[in-house]
């Protein structure tokens, strides 16, 4: 067999290889095993993207600054936030459980997760009676919102994980160079979100408002969302060449993206950062104060995303392996 033979053949084998991958890229529906419960996954394309705001934006803040150019590569997220329905599943083991024993589970991904880690049961009803089936989980520390992805990956097989700062930007944009994903018509922003002015004081159901380009629901406002990175205010300036995300080394702060029910149309827009604070468990549902759990953040909640490409078993560990654990 002559050597350019075999270098065609390689190159049509590489060509075919990425039309199969490219063909794979779709928006999907992850099934959660052993209910009648599923999460839909909207196809992100990567690209290039300027993170962050100008100076001449309304509302802009300092740690929005200076605009940089960001590569994406390619991931699938949430279409939505994670909702009570599928939270609990996760939270209460033995609700898990029962749901399984109505729902029969071929890939018995209930047993897999026999023993994943799940947070102590709370005193209180963490939704506050604001509402649960279709509404988004909240009150949860970024550390719950990461074992509910370790949790899902034990059960799926698939890996999945909070998002970067970056990926949720981008993810939020759109496309879109303005203040919000829809323009920069602050008018505009009832038809896409809830925030302090429409939203009578409480979260919403999920999906009631307008998509953004990419078919996201709810990246402006309803719940802030957790990310994976360590809110750092000056980091764009100071962001080390090639690192992706800032990665969580302290307690506090870390960073949640997106505004909420509670936020001022500003706090809504795509490059709006927000820092976690120790205020926001000062009143705890469990004593000694839980890893888990946060009583005065009814505003926070999370997505999910999946990168296309699965990283290794080590990494994987790494992701879900807070370094933070004893001081939660």
């Amino acid at each position: 067999m002559s050597k350019q033979f075999l270098f065609l053949f390689s190159t049509v084998f590489i060509c075919f290889n990425a039309v199969a991958q490219d063909s794979n890229f779709k928006n999907y529906t992850q099934q959660i095993g052993g209910s009648p419960q599923v999460y839909e996954m909207v196809a992100i394309p990567g690209g290039e993207f300027l993170m962050g705001s100008p100076a001449s934006e309304k509302g802009r803040r300092a740690d929005e600054g200076p605009q940089h150019k960001v590569k994406i590569e390619p991931f699938w997220m949430g279409k939505t936030e994670v909702i009570w329905d599928i939270y609990d599943l996760y939270a209460f083991k033995n609700m898990e459980k029962e749901m399984a024993a109505r729902h029969p589970d071929p890939d018995k991904s209930v047993q897999k997760t026999d023993a994943s880690t799940r947070p102590s049961p709370p005193y209180v009803d963490m939704s506050f009676g604001m509402g649960r089936a279709g509404y988004p989980a909240i009150n949860m520390t970024q550390y719950a919102a990461i074992h509910f992805c370790k949790w899902l990956y034990e059960k799926t097989g698939i890996f999945y994980r909070l998002p970067t700062e970056a990926e949720w930007e981008y993810a939020c944009r759109a496309g879109s160079t303005t203040a919000y994903s829809f323009g920069a018509d602050e008018a505009k922003l009832d038809e896409y979100a809830w925030h302090r002015k429409n939203s009578d004081a409480a979260y919403k159901k999920i999906g009631l408002k307008k998509p953004n380009a990419f078919g996201l629901h709810d990246m402006h406002g309803n719940v802030m969302e957790w990310t994976l990175d360590q809110y750092i205010p000056d980091y764009y300036a100071k962001q080390p060449a090639g690192e992706k995300y800032a990665p969580v080394t302290e307690l506090y702060p870390t960073a949640v993206r997106g505004g909420s029910w509670d936020d001022e149309p500003a706090d809504l827009r795509s490059a709006a950062r927000t820092p976690s604070k120790p205020e926001w468990k000062v009143l705890d549902p469990q004593l000694p104060k839980s890893e888990w759990w946060m009583t005065s953040a009814s505003f926070v909640g999370f997505r999910v995303v999946r990168p296309v490409k699965q990283p290794s078993a080590e990494e994987i560990k790494a992701y879900y392996s807070p370094k933070l654990i004893e001081d939660y």
